[in-house]
């Protein structure tokens, strides 16, 4: 089982908070630019549903149907988790078409080699971007703990099981108060 972030939508406050670590945790520019509009580009995004807010970010799928759609090869398993290779990727876009939680996106960023501000000039490159569980970072996942409310959590095989573990007891004592013969 591959690790991943989750959100309880319960907690969330729709800050955004976590949409800026995730920026400042895989920056496209330097300084002061970096959280600029044409350079902010953080790997998660904050969805509102009427009076819901929750953090949509990518699951890390056993079997993801990006991994599978993926023609050049760039989306693979890797350090627990489903990456992203930028020299491989060609920003076709069928990653975000497959995904089914729209965790995937396809950015533009200054082609290998390009320093400076973004200018007219400049080449860009298309890129599909995804949580990648901030996998450069020793720490683990810059948007944990930057979250005011623990909204986000982080569920490898333990957490899981655990989990599990806990609904199944959950359901045993359910079934044991209201069964009747």
């Amino acid at each position: 089982m591959n690790r991943f972030v989750i959100a309880e939508a319960s907690k969330c406050i729709g800050c955004r908070t976590c949409e800026i670590a995730c920026a400042m945790a895989h920056p496209v520019g330097k300084g002061a630019d970096m959280l600029s509009p044409q350079n902010f580009s953080p790997r998660l995004t904050i969805v509102r549903a009427g009076t819901i807010t929750t953090p949509i970010l990518c699951r890390q799928c056993d079997d993801a149907p990006c991994v599978r759609a993926c023609p050049s090869g760039a989306i693979i398993y890797g350090q627990d988790s489903v990456q992203v290779l930028q020299e491989r990727c060609v920003g076709c876009k069928t990653c975000v078409v497959a995904c089914p939680y729209g965790a995937m996106t396809v950015v533009s960023v200054p082609a290998a080699g390009q320093a400076g501000s973004m200018l007219v000039s400049q080449k860009m490159k298309s890129e599909a971007q995804k949580c990648d569980l901030c996998s450069d970072r020793a720490e683990g996942p810059a948007c944990i703990p930057s979250c005011p409310t623990k909204a986000l959590h982080l569920v490898d095989k333990e957490a899981m099981a655990a989990s599990l573990r806990k609904r199944q007891e959950q359901a045993a004592l359910n079934l044991a108060t209201n069964l009747q013969f």
